[in-house]
C-alpha cells in the first residue's frame, strides 16, 4: 500500500518525471521513502521563516526591519489555512494555523506602536476588531493607539463596547491585563503616551536606489527618559568597606559595551555561590558603580528565597512593589500573575532600569521579573546556578567562590587596622582558614574583635579552634570551609539576655522587626531590650537597617532557629509566640480604634500575656505604625492561622480592614480575610467568621468581583443575623448597599442603607445612623436628586455635631459640597470643601484632607480661579507625599497639566 501511495504521490508533485528516471521528490531511502525539503516551497514555510528572522531582529533591537520582515507574509490572509482539506486533523490545524497568524499581525501591530506608527496602525486594529471583537489583545492595542492619537474618548468607548459585547456574549468581565491598560489610560499614566514616531522604511530598497538611507535605529530615535516617569532609585547602600573581587568585578563589567550607551540587549548576569560568599554585597557595590548608565532608575528587591519561615516571596509580590515604585496606584495593579508581568514589561519597554534581584530560589521566581526590551539590565543573586536562564535567556553566570588569602587579610586589614594584622600574621593565617575565608564570616569575626582591641589575635583564633563546630548551609568539600564556630563563637560572647533575644527573633515571621515587637518577644522592659538589641548589632548578629527596624541575614536567622529549637523548650517558644500575637492583635485594635474612634468594637477577650501593645495620641501616629507595618501584618495574620493562633488571626484580620480598605491595599485585605476566614471555622466561631466574610466582601466589592463579593456579604449577613449581632448586620448591610452602588443597583442600596439605619437607631447609635445618611446622600447624587442629597446631609451633620465627631462631621461637610457642585452653586461648594479640609486636618487624618483638596481643587477651577484651584493641588500633593501615597504622582500628573477654561465636576469616591 505504502509503494502504491508513494507511486501516486510521484505523478501527483512530478508530472513532467519521465518513466523509470528517479524521483526527486519522494527518494528511496533504505526500505522506506524520504521527502526533500529543499524542493518544496510553501506559503507556510516563508511564514514561519519571516516570524523567525523578525523575532531576532527584534532581540538585536531592530524592530524596524522586524516588521518589514513580518510585512512580507500576508499575516491577515484572504481565507482559512488548509482550504477543503477534510478531516478532523485538518480542522485541528486550521484552527492552530488561524491563531499563528492573528498572532503575527498582532505582533507586527505591537511593533508598529513601539516605533510610533499609531495613526497608521488604528485603521488596520479597527477592522481586526471588527473581525474578531472578543479578542481583547486586540483592543488592548487598539486603546493604545487611539490614546496616542489623542483619541481617548473613542477608546474609552471602545472599552465600554468590548465590556459590554464580554457581559452580554460570555457572561464574563474583560480580563485582568485588557482592565489595566484602561485603567491607565484614565489616570493618563505617561508611559503609555509611547515613543516618538520613527518613520516606516520603505518595503523595498537597496544600497544602490536614489536618495536611500538604512532604516533609522529604533534605539537611537527614543527619549532616553520619557516626560513625567517616576525614576525610583531603590538600591541599598553601598558597603563603604567593600574590598578584592577584582577579579569578579572585571568579569561583570564586560557585561556591558564601550561607552555610556545603554546594552543592545537586556542583559542578565547571574551572581550564584554559597551563603554568605557576599553575593549580595557584590551586586550591590556593582550596580552603584555602573548607576548613571541607568537614567531611568534602579530597582532592588529581596526575594527571600532561603527564608527559613518558608515566606519567600512570590513574583507577583515583587512585580507589585516594583509597579508602585514606578508609579502605579496599589488598586490599578492587575491580580494574575501573566497580567502583572506584561503591565511591568511594558512600563519598562524602551527604558533603561538597571534591576537586582536579590536571594532568588530559583528560575521560576526570576522570569516574569525580567524585562521584555532591550535597554536594561538585571543582576540576579542566588545560591544555586540557575541553569534555566542562563539556557532559556542568555544570561550570564558568576559563581563567587571564598575570597583568596590576599582578600582574606585585605578585609581584616580595613576592619582591624594594618598595625593589628602585620603584628601577628600566623593568627591573621589561622583566622582566615578557621573561617573558610568566608566573607560574612571574616566580617563577623572582625567585628567582635575591633570591639576587643586588647585581644591577641592568636587568642581570637584559639577560641575559634576551641568552638569549632559545623553550619550545614556552610557545608564544603573539607572541613576547612566549615564555619559555624564564627557564629557560635559570637553567640556565646552574648550575655544571656541578649542571646534570649537572639534565639527569640527567629520566630518572628516578618521581613523585619521593631523594638515594640522585640519587647513583646521578651517580656522584658523596653529600655532593656533596646540595650540587647544595641549589643546584637554591634556583635554583627542583627543589621538595623532603618532606624528602630532590624533584620536577620538569611543564614544567622537559620541559627537562631536552630539554637531557639534546641535550647528553649516548647511550651518557652509557645509562650513566645502568644506573647507577639497579643502584641500584633491588641496594637492593631488600638490603631482602628483611633482611625475609628465611634465605630462599633469587636471586643477583645482578656490578655494573659501581659504584653504591652502601643498605643496612639492621633490618627497620623497610627497610619503610620500601619504604614511602616503594613506586610509584617499580613505576614502575622498568616503566620497565626499556620501556628494555631486561629482567634488572633480573624481578630487582628478585622482590626485592620478600615486601614487596608481606605488606603487601597485591597489585595492586602482579600488575602489576610481569606486566611482569618479559615481560621474562624477551625474554631467553628460565626462571629469571626461573619467578620471575615464582610471583609473579604468588601476586598471584593472594591476589586470589583461583584458575584463573589455579593456570596460573601449575604452569608455574612446571615451569620449576624443568627448571632443576634445588631451592629454586625448593620455592618454587612452599609457593604452590600456600596456593592449595590458600584453595580448600579441604587434602589437595593437605598433599602440596604434603611435597614442599617433602622438597626442602628434601635440600638441608639446616632453617630453610625449619621454615618448612614451621608452614605444615602452620596447615593441619591450618583442618582442625580442632588436636592435630596442635601437633606439628608444636613440631617446627617446635624447628628454628627451632636455627638461631637468631627470626622463624621469633615465626611458629610464633603458630600454637602460635592452636591452643591453639581448643582453648579460653586461657591457654597467652595465653603464646605473648606470646612471639610479644616476639620481633617484637626483631626489629622492626612489623606483624606488630601481627598478633599482634589475636591476644592475642581470647584475652585469650576469658577475659573485656576491659581487657587492649583494651589489646592499643591497642598494636596505635598501631604501625599509626606504619606509615601501611590496617589502622589496622579496629582502630580495633573499639576503638569494645562489649565483650561472648562468647568470640572470633582472626582467621584
Amino acid at each position: 500500500m505504502v509503494r502504491t501511495y508513494v507511486s501516486r504521490l510521484r505523478k501527483l508533485f512530478e508530472p513532467e518525471r519521465r518513466p523509470g528516471r528517479p524521483s526527486g521528490l519522494l527518494v528511496s531511502v533504505g526500505d522506506g521513502y524520504a521527502l526533500r525539503n529543499d524542493r518544496i516551497s510553501s506559503d507556510l514555510a516563508e511564514f514561519e521563516e519571516a516570524l523567525t528572522q523578525a523575532e531576532r531582529c527584534r532581540v538585536v533591537g531592530d524592530t524596524t526591519g522586524a516588521v518589514r520582515l513580518l510585512r512580507t507574509v500576508q499575516t491577515a490572509g484572504g481565507g482559512a489555512p488548509l482550504a477543503g482539506v477534510p478531516g478532523p486533523y485538518a480542522e485541528s490545524a486550521r484552527t492552530e494555523l488561524t491563531e499563528r497568524r492573528l498572532g503575527a499581525l498582532e505582533l507586527r501591530l505591537s511593533m508598529e506602536l513601539e516605533l510610533g506608527r499609531h495613526e497608521a496602525a488604528v485603521p488596520e486594529l479597527l477592522a481586526l476588531r471588527t473581525a474578531h471583537p472578543l479578542r481583547e489583545s486586540v483592543v488592548e492595542l487598539l486603546l493604545t493607539a487611539l490614546y496616542r492619537c489623542g483619541r481617548q474618548a473613542e477608546a474609552l468607548e471602545a472599552y465600554a463596547s468590548t465590556r459590554r459585547l464580554l457581559v452580554d456574549e460570555l457572561g464574563i468581565e474583560p480580563g485582568p491585563s485588557l482592565r489595566a491598560v484602561h485603567a491607565r489610560l484614565l489616570a493618563a499614566d505617561p508611559a503609555l503616551a509611547g515613543p516618538t514616531l520613527i518613520a516606516p522604511a520603505p518595503d523595498t530598497h537597496t544600497r544602490d536606489s536614489p536618495g536611500a538611507a538604512p532604516p533609522p535605529e529604533p534605539e537611537a530615535s527614543l527619549p532616553s527618559r520619557r516626560p513625567g516617569a517616576v525614576s525610583p532609585a531603590q538600591l541599598p547602600a553601598d558597603l563603604p568597606l567593600f574590598t578584592g573581587r577584582r577579579a569578579e568585578l572585571d568579569t561583570l563589567a564586560a557585561l556591558l559595551p564601550e561607552g555610556d550607551g545603554p546594552p543592545g540587549t537586556p542583559v542578565i548576569g547571574v551572581i550564584d555561590g554559597m551563603a554568605g560568599t557576599g553575593k549580595t554585597t557584590l551586586a550591590v557595590h556593582w550596580a552603584h558603580r555602573v548607576a548613571h548608565r541607568f537614567p531611568d532608575g534602579s530597582l532592588y528587591v529581596n526575594l527571600r528565597g532561603y527564608d527559613p519561615q518558608g515566606s519567600r516571596m512570590l513574583p507577583g509580590s515583587a512585580i507589585e512593589m516594583f509597579l508602585v515604585a514606578l508609579g502605579m496606584t496599589p488598586q490599578t495593579v492587575p491580580e494574575e500573575l501573566d497580567a502583572q508581568s506584561a503591565l511591568y514589561r511594558s512600563i519598562l519597554a524602551d527604558r533603561r532600569f538597571l534591576i537586582v534581584l536579590d536571594n532568588a530560589r530559583d528560575a521560576e521566581q526570576v522570569r516574569p521579573l525580567l524585562p521584555g526590551t532591550p535597554g536594561s539590565l538585571v543582576i540576579v543573586t542566588s545560591r544555586r546556578r540557575l541553569g534555566g536562564l542562563v539556557a532559556g535567556h542568555g544570561a550570564h553566570p558568576l559563581t563567587t567562590g571564598l575570597l583568596s588569602p590576599e582578600e582574606s587579610r585585605e578585609l581584616l586589614d580595613r576592619r582591624l587596622g594594618r598595625a593589628r594584622v602585620d603584628a601577628e600574621p600566623e593568627a591573621v593565617a589561622a583566622i582566615t582558614e578557621l573561617c573558610a575565608r568566608l566573607p560574612l564570616a571574616l566580617a563577623i569575626v572582625a567585628a567582635r574583635t575591633a570591639h576587643r582591641p586588647g585581644f591577641r589575635l592568636a587568642d581570637v583564633a584559639q577560641e575559634l579552634r576551641d568552638h569549632h563546630g559545623s553550619l550545614d548551609a556552610f557545608v564544603g568539600d573539607d572541613a576547612g570551609t566549615d564555619a559555624r564556630a564564627v557564629f557560635s563563637w559570637s553567640y556565646h560572647a552574648l550575655s544571656p539576655e541578649a542571646a534570649g533575644l537572639f534565639r527569640r527573633l527567629a520566630l518572628h515571621p516578618g521581613p523585619d522587626i521593631t523594638t515594640a515587637a522585640a519587647t513583646a518577644l521578651t517580656g522584658a522592659p523596653r529600655r532593656e531590650v533596646r540595650a540587647l538589641l544595641s549589643e546584637l548589632t554591634g556583635a554583627s548578629l542583627l543589621n538595623e537597617h532603618a532606624p528602630g527596624r532590624f533584620v536577620f541575614h538569611d543564614l544567622l536567622r537559620a541559627y537562631a532557629a536552630e539554637l531557639a529549637e534546641a535550647e528553649d523548650g516548647e511550651s518557652a517558644r509557645g509562650a513566645t509566640l502568644l506573647r507577639m500575637h497579643d502584641h500584633f492583635l491588641r496594637t492593631a485594635h488600638n490603631a482602628s480604634s483611633v482611625l475609628g474612634p465611634f465605630r462599633e468594637p469587636i471586643a477583645l477577650p482578656p490578655s494573659t500575656t501581659g504584653s504591652e501593645p502601643l498605643r496612639f495620641n492621633d490618627r497620623a501616629q497610627a497610619t503610620s505604625w500601619l504604614r511602616t507595618e503594613r506586610y509584617v501584618l499580613s505576614a502575622i495574620v498568616e503566620h497565626a492561622a499556620a501556628h494555631g493562633y486561629d482567634e488572633h488571626a480573624w481578630r487582628t484580620a478585622a482590626a485592620l480592614d478600615v486601614y487596608f480598605n481606605r488606603l487601597g491595599f485591597w489585595h492586602d485585605l482579600l488575602k489576610i480575610n481569606s486566611v482569618a476566614l479559615e481560621a474562624a471555622r477551625k474554631l467553628g466561631d460565626p462571629l469571626g467568621q461573619a467578620y471575615s466574610l464582610c471583609g473579604l466582601g468588601v476586598a471584593h466589592s472594591q476589586l470589583d468581583h461583584a458575584e463573589p463579593a455579593s456570596r460573601c456579604l449575604a452569608r455574612a449577613l446571615d451569620l449576624f443575623r443568627d448571632a443576634g449581632d445588631p451592629f454586625g448586620q448593620a455592618r454587612a448591610h452599609r457593604a452590600l448597599a456600596y456593592l449595590a452602588n458600584r453595580t448600579d443597583r441604587r434602589p437595593a442600596a437605598l433599602d440596604h442603607y434603611a435597614q442599617a439605619r433602622a438597626l442602628l437607631r434601635a440600638e441608639g447609635d446616632r453617630n453610625g445612623e449619621a454615618g448612614v445618611l451621608n452614605e444615602v446622600a452620596w447615593t441619591w447624587i450618583l442618582i442625580g436628586d442632588h436636592a435630596k442629597a442635601l437633606d439628608c446631609c444636613r440631617e446627617g451633620l446635624a447628628l454628627h455635631e451632636e455627638m461631637d465627631d468631627p470626622y463624621g462631621a469633615a465626611s458629610t461637610q464633603d458630600t454637602l459640597g460635592y452636591a452643591y457642585h453639581h448643582l453648579g452653586r460653586y461657591a457654597e461648594a467652595i465653603e464646605h470643601f473648606e470646612r471639610s479640609v479644616s476639620l481633617f486636618a484637626l483631626i489629622g487624618d492626612r489623606y483624606l484632607e488630601a481627598d478633599v483638596l482634589r475636591h476644592l481643587s475642581d470647584a475652585r477651577r469650576a469658577t475659573g480661579d485656576r491659581e487657587a484651584a492649583r494651589e489646592a493641588l499643591r497642598s494636596a500633593l505635598a501631604l501625599l507625599e509626606e504619606l509615601g501615597h501611590p496617589e502622589a504622582e496622579e496629582v502630580a500628573s495633573a499639576l503638569r497639566e494645562p489649565d483650561t477654561d472648562e468647568p470640572v465636576a470633582p472626582k467621584g469616591r
